[in-house]
Order: structure tokens, then sequence, then C-alpha cells
């Protein structure tokens, strides 16, 4: 698996937010937060255009990046992805509906194409 240089990273996490654009959807972009995880649950539709994997494009302070979706379903990763959008995204008010049981399952990692 292909990872994201540190430069690229610190660029991520700096950012509250970015866009999303899937491949199946080219000409609709969705804002997201950026650790990945569908609010909407399996509902979401970008979220259902990468539920099995696939390319997207992520766009943040002009610049785009290809990247590859994988479900990231075990534990590890789902409660990581979880302290991360709390330790980030605390002050939200929304923060604590992206970490409903409901919606741990549609938890995404990217990885450079």
């Amino acid at each position: 698996m292909a990872q994201f240089d540190q430069q690229t990273l610190r660029k991520l996490h700096d950012l509250k937010e970015v866009t999303i654009r899937t491949t199946k959807h080219p000409a609709s972009a969705v804002t997201i937060w950026v650790v990945v995880r569908s609010v909407r649950g399996t509902k979401g539709r970008w979220y259902k255009d990468l539920a099995n994997g696939g390319p997207a494009t992520l766009e943040f302070n002009g610049e785009q990046l290809a990247v590859q979706a994988a479900p990231a379903t075990d534990a590890v990763s789902t409660e990581r992805a979880s302290q991360e959008f709390l330790s980030k995204y605390r002050t939200s008010p929304y923060a604590a509906s992206i970490v409903r049981a409901e919606v741990l399952g549609t938890t995404l990692r990217l990885d450079p194409q």
C-alpha cells in the first residue's frame, strides 16, 4: 500500500474540510471532513460511490490529489478514525454524529493513487 508523503499529510492534517470528487460523479464534488467516514452512513452518495473501493480526487487549496479508497472496517482503523474525528472536530456540534455506532462501518482509507 502506497503512503502519502509527510508534506501532503501535514497539509491534510491542518485542514478542516476537503472536497472529494468520485469518478462515478466527476461533475459533482462533495465537501467532507478530512478523516473519511460518511455522516449519512451508507446513504451518503460519495460513500456509495466508494464503498467497495475505487478512485477519487481530493481538492483543497487549489490542489488536486488522486486517491484510491478502500474500506477500513477493522477495529483499530475504525477506533483511530473516531479518535481523530473527536480530537480534530471536538468543537463542532456535529462531531458526535460522526462517531455513532451506525456510521462506524463507513470508515474508508484513502491511499495515494
